[in-house]
């Protein structure tokens, strides 16, 4: 980790110097001030506000970030983490990266500030290994939830993709659909590359056609616009058009439903619709949409375990996987029988 003492090394300064220079104070010459501030720069390093680093380097705080706190997926994992975290005698901070690489950079940056005993994070994308990366420059231990990125060896709580996405996919075939289209998320999020590439691999393995144009992304936000998804797909020749849609999470699920519906298309009389990800107030007042449930809960409480282990230095040195199956609800959204 880097220290004031490694810059003032380097800019041959004393400590002091650096401490005024962080600190914005004054008695320091423009010179000085502009050397000093691109050494810091160029060593990256993040001034710790706490005290921590004079005593026990504790604070009994745990962070999660999580990129879309208004899904209710996220919101029981922040749930999970937080029963088990004021179980073991730690307190959770939350943080929403909204999808954005570089808001997560700000966030990890104020948190190694700050001062955390470690973070749960889902990644906004593949993007996000170099800001997970400055967690490891400062030793903060971290638990990958939901979404993974290669190359990085830590411990993670993932759901079972591909399992989850082909037994969705297989319930549409019994069902007698052979022409099944995905909306999903963006490719450079691992849970989407991940169910986009379950998708193609089992229809490939029930012999049945992979077409590009039912294959479409949008995003996993509330307000994933698959207006135009929809309008694309009604205007391929009659032959041509799906029969079912995969939707590759619960918001996505839903706005298919509306939009089909929206163009007086019936569900499931003439296109079914599947879903991952479970809505529980959707669910609950209209249970409708075919969904694929995680355990959203056991994702956070899971995850915050793993993390307190590799704080406490309880846990093994081999970084840890767990991979949670999903429960299928079946529903009206996709059980009109074709082959009747």
């Amino acid at each position: 980790m880097v220290t004031i003492y490694d810059i003032a090394k380097k800019a041959n300064v004393s400590a002091m110097t650096v401490s005024r220079v962080i600190n914005n104070a004054g008695n320091i010459s423009p010179k000085t001030r502009k050397k000093v501030e691109a050494i810091i720069e160029e060593l990256g390093y993040i001034p710790n506000s706490s005290a921590r680093s004079l005593t026990s380097k504790k604070t009994n705080i745990l962070s999660l970030m999580v990129t879309d706190i208004a899904n209710p997926f996220f919101t029981n994992i922040a749930r999970g983490a937080e029963d088990k975290a004021m179980q073991m005698g730690y307190q959770l901070m939350l943080c929403n990266s909204d999808e954005n690489v570089e808001k997560e950079s700000k966030y990890i940056d104020m948190l190694i500030s700050a001062g955390t005993d470690g973070v749960l994070v889902a990644p906004a994308n593949d993007l996000s290994k170099k800001n997970l990366q400055k967690l490891t420059k400062y030793r903060i231990p971290y638990v990958l939830v939901d979404r993974y990125i290669k190359e990085l060896e830590c411990d993670q709580v993932l759901s079972d993709n591909e399992t989850t996405t082909r037994k969705l996919l297989e319930h549409l075939i019994r069902q007698g659909h052979e022409r099944i289209a995905i909306i999903n998320g963006p490719l450079d999020i691992a849970t989407a590359k991940e169910r986009h590439q379950a998708y193609y691999d089992t229809l490939t393995l029930h012999e049945l056609p992979v077409n590009e144009n039912w294959i479409h992304q949008s995003h996993f936000f509330r307000d994933s616009d698959v207006t135009n998804t929809i309008k694309k797909m009604l205007e391929l020749p009659k032959e041509e058009q799906p029969t079912a849609i995969f939707a590759t999470s619960n918001f996505i699920g839903i706005n298919t439903v509306k939009a089909l519906k929206a163009n007086n298309v019936k569900v499931p009389e003439d296109i079914a619709v599947v879903c991952y990800d479970e809505v529980p107030n959707y669910s609950e007042t209209e249970p409708f949409l075919t969904t694929a449930e995680q355990p959203s809960y056991n994702f956070g409480y899971l995850g915050a375990q793993l993390l307190i282990e590799r704080i406490e230095k309880t846990a093994p040195e081999t970084p840890r996987k767990i991979v949670l199956p999903s429960e299928i609800h079946i529903r009206k959204s996709s059980t009109f029988n074709r082959k009747k």
